[in-house]
């Protein structure tokens, strides 16, 4: 925790915990802590508003933060909805996938989701344990008791191609997760979900999308600079991001 995070009203509900050091998920030469709230707290969707403005995120019902001894390479990150332009690459995205409806709706087990969520794990994920995910397990990666979660659905011709896992926070939407049919990713299906999720935070007139983290120095995190202007959180306040180069 920062000094600046110790004035945050929110935090003085709340306990913390940090994880023992592990190997990173996405520097191989690096080891990783998170610092994550008591899981045994009852929790309300305002808790967690609060902890993404100052850099926090979810998996199920875990609040969590990167908080590695001598490593600052993740940085919380966020788009500011009202001054985003597509640039040309990610118009491109949009005319490709002009026959694609998208849908909203609530969280629940839906056996068509869960086939695809499937598909995808063991495409995109095979062997590292998440392929296998039973019907429980995999509700407990979408949801928590206490969040305002929201399911974008893409369509073609009634076909389910993807799902955008997204919290409804008060100043914001919270990316979570996207899954999606393997063959279908030539069409940029993690790019398309992150455009109408802007769309979404303009239309419910909230003020950010939040991305998680942005690693530059992983290749498969840098994409989110693409999205300008991008926000990052630097410990004490949100700052503009240069673009990618």
């Amino acid at each position: 925790m920062t000094d600046h995070d110790s004035f945050h009203p929110v935090l003085n509900e709340l306990q913390f915990f940090a994880s023992p050091e592990h190997a990173c998920s996405y520097l191989d030469d690096r080891q990783a802590t998170s610092i994550f709230v008591d899981p045994s707290l009852l929790l309300q969707s305002a808790h967690y508003s609060a902890l993404a403005s100052i850099g926090f995120r979810r998996s199920g019902n875990y609040i969590y933060r990167p908080h590695c001894r001598s490593c600052r390479a993740c940085v919380p990150v966020r788009i500011p909805v009202t001054r985003f332009e597509p640039n040309r690459s990610q118009r491109r995205t949009l005319k490709a996938n002009r026959d694609v409806q998208m849908t909203t709706r609530p969280v629940e087990f839906i056996d068509e989701h869960y086939d695809l969520y499937r598909r995808y794990m063991q495409h995109r994920h095979p062997g590292g344990g998440m392929d296998n995910d039973d019907p429980d397990t995999y509700m407990r990666v979408l949801d928590s008791y206490w969040a305002e979660t929201t399911l974008i659905e893409f369509r073609s011709r009634q076909q389910l191609l993807a799902v955008a896992v997204t919290d409804v926070l008060d100043d914001g939407l919270s990316a979570v997760y996207t899954f999606f049919e393997p063959q279908w990713r030539q069409r940029g299906p993690g790019t398309l979900a992150i455009l109408q999720q802007i769309e979404l935070a303009r239309q419910w007139q909230r003020p950010y999308l939040y991305l998680g983290y942005w690693i530059g120095e992983s290749d498969k995190m840098d994409y989110k600079r693409r999205f300008q202007p991008l926000e990052g959180y630097d410990g004490r306040q949100w700052i503009e991001l240069e673009a990618s180069g």
